[in-house]
């Protein structure tokens, strides 16, 4: 391995690697959002396609392919679709928060409005649809509208979970898998079915990328109480939202009368006061919560390295083991 190797990220080394095939996504992104009546379709799926990001789910559907031995062609239509879902649901998730900035930019909902980014996300929905449809193959189109309906169910389920201190574990994963795994997990099956592979190795290839995605989702929400300006996150995010996570979650369920008022003013009532916060994490680390928490993400992370040992030793199989490794880095 080189030293470049050595300092790059295994996403980046990813995207080098499966170099020609991203660009043929992109061009087919750029081709199938236009529109030729609703001019604000593509300004509105530009600001957000264009401001970068990993393209980490595109990326495990080109990579599931190659590790399938997939030569083409329709793997390039099915990393775009994956890439349409996550940004419409982008668009939409983005109006629900009322969110200001993705990606360090204005939300489309800021510079244009709610309507524009609703309708605009049904728009992108509309045409993944019709990608899928490209490939000819019924098992492909389940797949991706089975993870589009359990993305949509994993939404409003979170509607209803995240402030309530009744919300158990159980819950708490229902929604990860459909707020982030259900779209990892697709991305990485559907490359593997295109193959025509046995099985085995699809539902590996699902294993794989549900484990992913949870453990990502995990590590996420572990950070907001963990984070610090090195990893990108800022403290305590999740605990001024009023989102009941894994870690709270665990301390909840440990907590004594006492503790349970504290979470119920500030999490069901949202009446948070000044201190609120560094109580709030003295009474994570009083009952181990956060270490509980990363158990889980690297727990998650060791079944996703366990599903690719059905595959043969390869660069690919390598890669796809530093994705997952490189996820949980930054609570190993």
């Amino acid at each position: 391995m080189s030293v470049e190797q050595v300092k790059s990220k295994p996403h980046e080394r990813l995207a080098e690697l499966l170099a020609d095939e991203m660009a043929s996504v992109n061009t087919l992104i750029r081709e199938r959002m236009a529109s030729k009546h609703a001019p604000r379709i593509p300004e509105v799926t530009a600001h957000l396609v264009e401001a970068g990001g990993k393209r980490l789910r595109p990326l495990l559907t080109l990579a599931a392919a190659n590790i399938s031995g997939y030569d083409g062609p329709y793997h390039v239509h099915l990393a775009a679709t994956v890439e349409f879902i996550h940004t419409a649901t982008l668009l939409h998730d983005d109006v629900v928060d009322e969110s200001a900035k993705r990606r360090g930019r204005p939300t489309a909902n800021l510079l244009w409005d709610n309507k524009s980014s609703i309708l605009v996300g049904d728009y992108l929905f509309s045409r993944a649809f019709q990608l899928m449809t490209d490939t000819g193959n019924l098992h492909v189109l389940r797949i991706l509208s089975d993870a589009s309906a359990t993305i949509a169910e994993g939404e409003v389920l979170q509607l209803t979970a995240a402030q309530d201190l009744a919300t158990t574990e159980e819950i708490y994963l229902q929604v990860v898998r459909g707020k982030t795994a259900a779209l990892f997990s697709a991305a990485t099956e559907v490359g593997g079915v295109i193959a025509d592979r046995p099985d085995a190795e699809t539902q590996a290839l699902y294993a794989y990328g549900d484990a992913l995605g949870i453990a990502f989702q995990i590590v996420d929400d572990l950070l907001d109480y963990w984070g610090s300006d090195a990893t990108g996150k800022n403290v305590g995010d999740d605990f001024r939202e009023r989102k009941l996570t894994l870690p709270l979650i665990k301390a909840v369920a440990k907590g004594d009368a006492e503790e349970r008022a504290f979470w119920s003013r500030t999490i069901e009532k949202g009446d948070q006061r000044e201190g609120d916060l560094e109580h709030a994490i003295a009474l994570l680390n009083k009952h181990d919560a956060l270490e509980d928490t990363r158990q889980e993400a690297l727990a998650w992370s060791a079944k996703a390295k366990a599903a690719l040992q059905v595959f043969p030793q390869s660069e690919m199989r390598d890669l796809l083991i530093d994705v997952n490794d490189y996820v949980v880095a930054r609570v190993s």
